[in-house]
């Protein structure tokens, strides 16, 4: 069946490869217009010319006045909203005592209160519905073991991992669906590609003391590892196929490749703990998305 959605970050791979693959499956995919201004677009546009349905609207996920008025406008046109891919994201990589607060700040910003803006518009429509999904792209590195110079980007993931399971326990008795998909973050993409700390004294310091070869070390060693980068067609398709299954039947987690950094492993037992916790409780049928649509 046919599914309106909405997908944010949708200028970087994953978004692209993402919004294309969901369109070309037959469904109605709005994207930002604002974060698709100045990249390369052309997946976003050749989806179109194959006849998806692709639309762009404007809005912002920095500004929760601009959030709501794209909600408003997406629900006016098509009187629902099915499913919400949280996938804007910043990378940064350097010593974590280098970045400025300003810089972490706006990590949060763009990786954590992006997505609470955007659930606090479209939720009220999904509950109303009684039901809806709710897909969160993650990274391994919110779980797994700790690379050097990436824990500032690790603890954004951690972050809005734990928001997702949070939200995953206060939604299911209205119906509305968690997948978190857990791309792996140890490919040489998240370090080449990513942004730098501000205070280049304080980085230089780390570069020229007992951490000098830190990087190189670390960098050299993960390149030999067998398991590589994800493609971003890979994780579009893992999420397509989450879309495509049937309500109450969809994953909390789905992992990709070869557990190298241990992240699955790591969730196997966590999330293990949350099921057996809430049973205790008295809680366990949050376990399951109740069907009230």
């Amino acid at each position: 069946m046919s599914k309106v959605i909405i997908v944010t970050g949708a200028a970087n791979s994953i978004g692209r490869s993402t919004c294309k693959t969901l369109a070309q499956a037959g469904h109605t995919v709005y994207v930002s217009m604002q974060e698709t201004k100045g990249h390369d677009d052309h997946g976003v546009e050749d989806a179109g010319k194959h006849g998806a349905e692709l639309r762009t609207i404007a809005f912002d996920v920095a500004s929760e006045a601009s959030v709501n008025s794209a909600i408003d406008a997406i629900v006016a046109e098509n009187n629902r909203l099915d499913v919400i891919v949280h996938n804007a994201r910043q990378v940064i990589y350097g010593p974590a005592e280098a970045f400025t607060p300003d810089q972490l700040a706006e990590l949060y910003d763009t990786n954590v209160l992006n997505a609470q803006r955007v659930n606090r518009a479209a939720l009220p429509q999904l509950r109303k519905q009684g039901q809806g999904l709710l897909i969160w792209v993650s990274s391994s590195s919110a779980r797994g073991a700790s690379v050097p110079f990436l824990g500032a980007y690790a603890s954004s993931k951690a972050a809005l991992d734990a928001l997702a399971l949070g939200y995953a326990g206060e939604l299911a008795r209205w119906g509305v669906e968690t997948t978190i998909v857990v791309p792996s973050a140890l490919g040489p993409g998240h370090y080449i590609r990513s942004g730098r700390p501000l205070d280049t004294a304080r980085a230089e310091e780390y570069a020229d003391g007992p951490t000098a070869d830190v990087s190189e070390i670390a960098q050299s060693a993960l390149a030999q590892l067998p398991a590589k980068d994800r493609t971003p067609q890979d994780v579009a398709t893992a999420i397509a196929d989450v879309v495509g299954m049937p309500f109450g039947q969809r994953p909390l987690r789905v992992h990709f490749g070869p557990d190298d950094d241990g992240a699955a492993a790591v969730n196997a037992v966590a999330d293990s703990v949350r099921m057996e916790l809430l049973r205790r409780i008295g809680l366990d049928d949050i376990l399951k998305p109740a069907s009230i649509g």
